[in-house]
């Protein structure tokens, strides 16, 4: 089968597509024939090996798995013998931060991993698409009291983990204010914000409006500046450590000062983030924000798109049906 291989930590140049040889599922374990899968900022930090700490989780010296990929969708091949959950045909997807050997024809995966049936009415690659940022705009959102009616501003409405905050919030009656680049507009609209900032055109933080919650899904703000759009009680949220990691001490200190505060989630439980995806999938609320497709052949210039911080929501590898 082809796959994407990588043996050393490093940029895209590292990577290299092979054919290697097809895995065979273990007794508690699935066949998948994969038919889509993403390049994500995860994939990017584990080409890398950055942020340092990663690497206890992935590999200390070189990557553990060789094969890049973090999620996938397609369909079940073979099961192990030990396997009563999914059956050959189930269309399956999932996603699993500590990478999975994905970014290939085919992949075998535990089924203790976090795998599930694809949403009803879901392509391969929405489904694909629906994995890492959902989960990590899933766990963000997860850690605070929202409530029917708060106002939540979400810096970055055209990424991955902003499209599917906005989906998310609206879905919670929420009151959602979505940060973008003007040349988006018409794409963020049609994610259902009730207002939209250009950031070209003016500076978010000097807004008028008072939110419950700044939700920072880029990462390319800080509490200090955000303070002042929010109430008292406000919370800011960020997916990134901030300006001299400052956001893994802030959520001690403000909590401690009162008033205003930091929230710095760690995210966990995949399972269920995708639980929570599908069921709003099913329910027509959810629809990930896709950007460009790419081939597996085609994965090196993938992962330089991604790396350039110019994409827009989701980046899909597409593999042969």
């Amino acid at each position: 089968m082809k796959a994407s291989i990588r043996t050393t930590y490093g940029s895209p140049d590292v990577i290299t597509i092979k054919e290697v040889e097809k895995p065979t599922p273990k007794a508690n374990e699935i066949l998948v024939r994969v038919y889509a899968t993403t390049v994500n900022r995860t994939d990017c930090g584990a080409l890398w090996g950055k942020p340092f700490v990663y690497r206890f989780f992935i590999g200390l010296f070189k990557p553990r798995n060789e094969i890049t990929g973090t999620d996938f969708a397609g369909v079940v091949e073979a099961v192990g013998q030990n396997v009563t959950s999914f059956n050959v045909g189930d269309r399956v997807w999932g996603f699993d931060d500590n990478t999975l050997p994905s970014h290939a024809e085919y992949m075998a995966i535990d089924t203790k991993k976090p795998v599930l049936k694809i949403p009803n009415g879901f392509t391969f690659e929405e489904a694909a698409a629906s994995a890492e940022a959902a989960h990590y705009a899933y766990n963000f959102l997860n850690k605070v009291k929202l409530a029917p009616g708060n106002k939540v501003l979400v810096n970055g409405g055209t990424g991955g983990i902003g499209s599917a905050a906005i989906q998310f919030l609206k879905s919670m009656n929420i009151f959602v204010t979505a940060v973008c680049h003007s040349q988006y507009n018409d794409r963020v609209l049609a994610l259902g914000p009730d207002r939209i900032i250009h950031y070209d055109k003016e500076d978010f933080t000097q807004d008028n409006e008072k939110y419950d919650f700044v939700f920072d899904a880029v990462g390319k703000s800080s509490f200090k500046p955000c303070t002042k759009i929010l109430k008292d009680k406000g919370v800011y949220i960020s997916s990134e450590l901030g300006p001299g990691a400052e956001n893994l001490y802030l959520p001690l200190l403000t909590s401690i000062k009162g008033g205003k505060k930091v929230i710095f989630p760690i995210p966990i439980d995949i399972s269920k983030s995708l639980v929570y995806v599908a069921d709003l999938a099913e329910k027509g609320k959810f629809k990930p924000l896709i950007d460009r497709t790419y081939s597996l052949d085609e994965i090196k210039e993938a992962f330089a798109y991604v790396n350039s911080g110019q994409k827009i929501g989701n980046v899909v590898i597409k593999l042969p049906e």
